[in-house]
């Protein structure tokens, strides 16, 4: 099945601050008291947010590119195209996530062209270490959340690398 990247809508929006995680992934769970806030932050085309679908538009995640995939604390000194990105909770733990992050990857390619893609990602989160490793990734850094004191792992690649083909075309849209 096709993946498409489009830009985020309201409704996809409003769909991702519902989403709930089971711990110890609930970290990621999004404050209920804030439902408008992370919608408006979610849609303001400075944050580079769009939508992660299967084919038939199928919403299963999010991506984003900038500052948002940011973690306070970290060093971001070297100049990069940094990603963020969110798979719906139904979607996680079945082996798709190579798929999901080599399709964000060919977007960034396409969309930005930069020569260094860099990610960030809490140290607990297995997962999503072993997927960006198995596409390239490598650790350059750790360090502690600057409010929350989490560990977190930054990782980078050389953007031209080749990503693992999950026989999946993607369309930019």
């Amino acid at each position: 099945m096709p993946l498409s990247i489009q830009s985020l809508d309201e409704a996809n929006a409003r769909e991702i601050v519902e989403w709930r995680y089971d711990a110890p992934y609930d970290f990621y769970n999004l404050n209920p008291n804030e439902i408008e806030q992370n919608i408006h932050y979610f849609l303001d085309p400075q944050n580079k947010f769009y939508g992660i679908f299967e084919e038939p538009k199928e919403f299963v995640g999010y991506c984003s590119f900038g500052e948002d995939g940011q973690v306070p604390g970290g060093d971001y000194s070297t100049p990069g195209l940094d990603i963020g990105m969110g798979i719906c909770p139904n979607f996680t733990g079945q082996g798709r996530g190579h798929c999901y992050v080599a399709a964000v990857l060919d977007f960034a390619q396409q969309m930005f062209a930069p020569p260094l893609v860099r990610v960030t990602i809490a140290a607990f989160n297995q997962r999503a270490l072993l997927v960006w490793y198995g596409v390239g990734f490598h650790t350059v850094d750790t360090f502690e959340h600057q409010y929350q004191g989490v560990p977190f792992v930054i990782l980078i690649r050389e953007a031209d690398c080749a990503s693992k083909d999950c026989g999946k075309s993607l369309m930019v849209t």
